[in-house]
């Protein structure tokens, strides 16, 4: 049951989801008196797309931009300070990418409404509400007239603002729809393994109900680096003792995988987000040949389908499993995938060949691996149509030009792109990276 203030917070955040809706395409400093609010119009974003990025140098490097505008948001509301990580170095180059991102898909509207109303709703742990955005907005404003000094224009500000309140007004109303679901879930460790000096499986136990999906993903924030949240693949099918399993490698960066890989202990808390992710699979599809595809702790997502393909059974035809298993990480969690592999003849485990040492980029630059693709999409030509692709891939570097080369490759064999399923969107990375990814969004990356 919600409490009063619970309840006053919603009607809050309502209020503010209709403002912001109101405000979306009013021209920049209209006020939201009821005869100034007509109802929003259809958006086309290209025209704003082309002018913003026609004088996008005038504000350029957007990493200066972007610091500038935490400069002034701090400068201007103290108290919001509290809501970020104590380092901002990740957050400042998520930032980066969100404007990248907005910018870029700013004539595909709808694709950007959906992708920012998961962000709203991914937000609520942080804390954020509506009125927050609105001390983000005047902040970039300020940026953006500082960057560019006497050359800024009403109409370019018009441009940034109505870009910025699509982004916004999307984010509010995910925030709103899921008003009933909790912002964040309370969970106490009960295992932590290692499996190799830098990466640890950890088994924890939600305090509430915790619905999830095989393949979905979810972000941690340990109590050792609060305000810091990294994703991370529930690497356990739904199951009834509600214990969630997740694969975590340390990188040296004193982010959240070293807090939860060295710091974690059994019997203490965690906090979880809203499980995510497109690597699901089908409620109700015809049964078809799957192909899963995954790289270091990638490895983790497809654990769970696996266990969900088996409990669902006969809906595969076949399943085929290529690891890409790097000679810096190998398969540390091979003696359950031996055991699993054992008496399931619809299973087949590959391993592709192993990256040499210049070749960082994994995948999308090994040759032996997309030869071993391609020698399984040629196996069986005419099933390539059917079957669908679950992609987890989690090299150190270039997880998206990983991606992108994959699914190039499964593209020009003739799978379809509504086959193909992976969590590269270019805001939300479930990777492995060199860095701590704390939040992503736009008060929050």
């Amino acid at each position: 049951m919600n409490t009063p203030s619970e309840d006053y917070h919603a009607l809050l955040a309502r209020h503010d989801a209709m403002r912001l809706r109101r405000r979306i395409l009013s021209p920049a400093g209209a006020d939201d008196k009821p005869g100034c609010a007509e109802a929003p119009q259809a958006y086309d974003g290209t025209s704003d797309q082309q002018l913003i990025s026609e004088f996008l140098p005038l504000v350029s490097p957007l990493e200066e931009l972007i610091a500038e505008l935490y400069r002034a948001l701090f400068e201007r509301h103290p108290y919001l300070r509290s809501l970020f990580p104590e380092s901002m170095a990740f957050q400042q180059a998520h930032l980066v990418g969100i404007f990248r991102y907005l910018i870029g898909n700013l004539h595909h509207t709808d694709k950007m409404i959906d992708t920012f109303a998961q962000l709203g709703r991914d937000h609520r742990k942080l804390g954020v509400r509506p009125a927050h955005f609105e001390a983000f907005e005047t902040a970039l404003v300020e940026a953006l007239r500082m960057r560019a000094g006497a050359r800024w224009t009403g109409t370019l500000e018009d441009a940034w603002l109505r870009m910025l309140r699509l982004a916004v007004s999307a984010m509010v109303r995910g925030a709103d729809e899921a008003i009933a679901e909790p912002p964040s879930w309370e969970a106490t460790v009960t295992s932590h393994e290692f499996r190799t000096p830098d990466l640890a499986v950890l088994r924890v136990r939600p305090h509430q109900p915790y619905s999830f999906k095989a393949g979905q993903y979810a972000s941690l924030e340990s109590p050792l680096l609060e305000q810091a949240w990294r994703p991370y693949y529930l690497a356990r099918a739904p199951h009834p003792d509600g214990e969630l399993e997740f694969h975590v490698r340390a990188r040296g960066a004193d982010g959240v995988s070293d807090a939860l890989v060295y710091g974690a202990r059994e019997g203490g808390t965690v906090r979880l987000s809203a499980p995510r992710g497109a690597l699901v699979l089908p409620d109700h599809t015809p049964s078809a040949d799957v192909l899963l595809i995954a790289s270091g702790t990638g490895w983790a997502a497809m654990k769970a389908l696996l266990q969900q393909i088996d409990a669902d059974r006969p809906r595969a035809h076949r399943v085929r499993l290529l690891l890409d298993a790097r000679v810096d990480e190998g398969m540390y969690d091979a003696a359950y995938l031996e055991a699993f592999r054992r008496g399931r003849p619809w299973l087949t485990v590959l391993t592709a060949g192993q990256a040499g040492p210049t070749d960082p980029a994994g995948l999308s630059a090994d040759p032996p691996a997309l030869r071993a693709l391609d020698a399984i999409l040629a196996k069986r030509p005419g099933a390539t149509t059917r079957q669908h692709v679950y992609l987890a891939l989690t090299p150190e570097a270039s997880t998206t030009d990983s991606t992108r080369a994959v699914v190039a490759r499964l593209a020009s064999a003739g799978v379809p792109a509504m086959h193909t399923h992976h969590d590269i969107t270019g805001i939300v990375q479930v990777t492995e990276t060199s860095a701590s990814t704390t939040r992503t969004g736009l008060l929050s990356a």
